[in-house]
């Protein structure tokens, strides 16, 4: 994981469902083809939603990391 680039970073700490996965489908729109987002967020529940959503509307899920009180999310998008 420390090695992604990421072209995006959206800051969704402290957003709870379904908050940050709406966000992330906002930003990704600003995104080309091949182009990742980070997204930072405090919502377990992300760590279900946001793969999900990826499988279902064509983009990469890359992977997540913990750090100390929140996650690291990163898509690619499709």
């Amino acid at each position: 994981m420390d090695t992604i680039k990421a072209d995006k970073t959206l800051d969704a700490k402290g957003l709870d469902c379904p908050m940050p996965l709406l966000k992330a489908k906002k930003a990704i729109e600003t995104l080309e083809s091949g182009q990742v987002l980070e997204i930072l967020g405090t919502d377990e529940g992300s760590k279900i939603d946001l793969p999900g959503w990826c499988e279902r509307v064509g983009h990469a899920f890359l992977g997540a990391k913990e750090e100390t009180n929140y996650f690291k999310f990163y898509i690619k998008k499709g």
